[in-house]
């Protein structure tokens, strides 16, 4: 149990956290670079830093010419060496543990080193300075006053040739501190549980008798157990389940398809939004305002950031800037240098800066995870602001979406297929793909240009389906919870034809 006392204190110190914050907002390049170097000569007895100079390295220009940028690909054989007991590969202290990624449907994975440094310095800072900035701008919060509800990856860490993988989530909860459990819920043993649905019906049976004031998940997955919340509990709003809940920190997915939802489940005007950004790669930007859409970068985590303009982007061949030369409403690739061992990673994520003075950013979406088959550079923001847009038009709720291409055949124009499960449907189908449609052109030029006429692209096709058909395609492969994701854009049509099955 937690008292208003203990409350007040864990408030003060995370406060004061605040003035390094102010720091690296004075002088955010100043600190990037000392970091850029810091990190460089930490590694330069390293195999890769041997490999690659690092001792040569003075400068961010010699960085960006010494280095190429990297995919997992390129780095997956330095990797699995130190899957195998070997060390002082890429980073100077021993690497233990290994976040296998989830971030997509495909069957491949990936392993993402956590070095100890990543642990204390990046994640677990992080999480400290998501309660600091929601304490600073909260005076009468009362987080502390109950328990934080967790709901992190379904995957247990696993042992393998002495070295330890799993979910980045259940690498955190293995590495807490045991002071922090007393102010989570559920226990460890229950977070770290690996069966999903057995998982659920745990948490929901130790934490609906809690005093519950805050949650930490991904929005869909934390959607499903709140409604399972409801289910079992049969009250009508989860504010008379848990009536202290004041916050809700969320990332992983944009959170504006899940919004209204929200607001039904937990009906109280000044209920917060907390979004954040972290990865198995990294933990990257925080919410630093309430009720804003936008996140501030976080300098002093151990990662040196670069950035790929989209329209100029080729993979590992790319011209990479570092923070001093980003604009605003550019969309760039992100490109990390980190101290887990990471250098000039590209993480796969796209970002606009909505401001440069502080240096605050908006996700826009994924490289990999856009349509531009027909030269429409349709993007997630695209989609989601049109989705936003035809729902408000139309009355409708959206819970869960993908789109692929309907591909040219001679005879018939090029297409987009989207396949839409509605929390609530709108009563015209064919008025929802219209209004759709116009918003997409509102919102994207290119794609405005190939929907002339039909002279390239057709009218959207929108297929409504049924009640958790989504939550049964993650289910059959083995993706239900945690960071797992339903990818919303493709150039392909295989997630499109899976979906068509069920």
């Amino acid at each position: 149990m937690t008292f208003p006392f203990i409350n007040s204190i864990i408030s003060w110190f995370l406060k004061k956290r605040k003035h390094q914050v102010e720091l690296f907002l004075k002088y955010p390049i100043d600190v990037q670079n000392e970091l850029l170097l810091k990190l460089v000569s930490a590694a330069k007895n390293t195999e890769f830093g041997k490999q690659q100079n690092f001792a040569s390295i003075k400068n961010y220009s010699d960085f960006a010419n010494n280095i190429p940028i990297q995919r997992y690909e390129s780095i997956e054989p330095l990797i699995e060496r130190c899957r195998k007991g070997e060390q002082n590969l890429f980073w100077p202290t021993p690497i233990r543990w290994f976040a296998k990624s989830s971030g997509t449907t495909n069957a491949k994975s990936k392993f993402i080193p956590v070095s100890d440094e990543a642990i204390e310095y990046c994640h677990f800072k992080a999480g400290k300075d998501m309660l600091c900035l929601y304490i600073n701008n909260n005076e009468d919060a009362k987080l502390f006053t109950g328990k934080g509800l967790r709901l992190g990856g379904s995957s247990a860490v696993y042992e393998d040739n002495n070295s330890y993988f799993g979910d980045l989530s259940a690498i955190i909860i293995e590495n807490m501190p045991f002071w922090a459990d007393f102010s989570s819920a559920p226990k460890q043993e229950t977070a770290l549980m690996s069966e999903w649905e057995t998982k659920m019906e745990a948490i929901i049976n130790e934490t609906i008798h809690e005093n519950i004031t805050s949650l930490v998940g991904v929005p869909s997955w934390m959607l499903v157990l709140l409604n399972k919340v409801l289910e079992k509990t049969g009250k009508d709003n989860i504010l008379e389940v848990w009536p202290n809940l004041e916050v809700y920190f969320h990332g992983g997915i944009n959170f504006n398809p899940y919004r209204e939802q929200y607001k039904k489940l937990i009906p109280k005007d000044d209920f917060k939004y907390y979004e954040t950004y972290n990865a198995s790669e990294g933990f990257f930007a925080i919410q630093d305002r309430n009720n804003s859409e936008e996140m501030l970068l976080m300098l002093d985590y151990g990662i040196f950031y670069e950035f790929i303009p989209m329209d100029q982007y080729d993979g590992e061949n790319s011209i990479a800037i570092p923070l001093s030369e980003v604009k605003k409403d550019i969309n760039y690739a992100v490109v990390i240098t980190t101290n887990g061992g990471l250098w000039r990673y590209l993480i796969g994520d796209t970002v606009k800066f909505t401001s440069t003075d502080p240096y605050r950013i908006k996700i826009t979406g994924r490289t990999k995870h856009h349509i531009n088959v027909f030269g429409e550079e349709l993007i997630i923001e695209n989609a989601e602001e049109a989705l936003k847009a035809a729902s408000d038009k139309t009355n409708s709720e959206i819970k869960e979406y993908t789109v692929g291409p309907i591909f040219m055949n001679g005879k018939e124009n090029g297409a987009h297929e989207w396949i839409i499960e509605f929390e609530k449907p709108p009563k015209n189908l064919a008025f929802f793909t219209e209004m759709l449609d116009n918003a997409l052109k509102n919102c994207n030029s290119d794609y405005e240009a190939k929907r002339y006429n039909n002279m390239t692209l057709a009218m959207p096709k929108v297929h409504q389906a049924r009640k958790g058909l989504f939550y049964d395609w993650m289910k059959e492969k083995g993706k239900l919870g945690g960071q797992h994701k339903v990818p919303r854009l493709s150039n392909e049509r295989g997630f499109v034809e899976e979906l068509l099955k069920l």
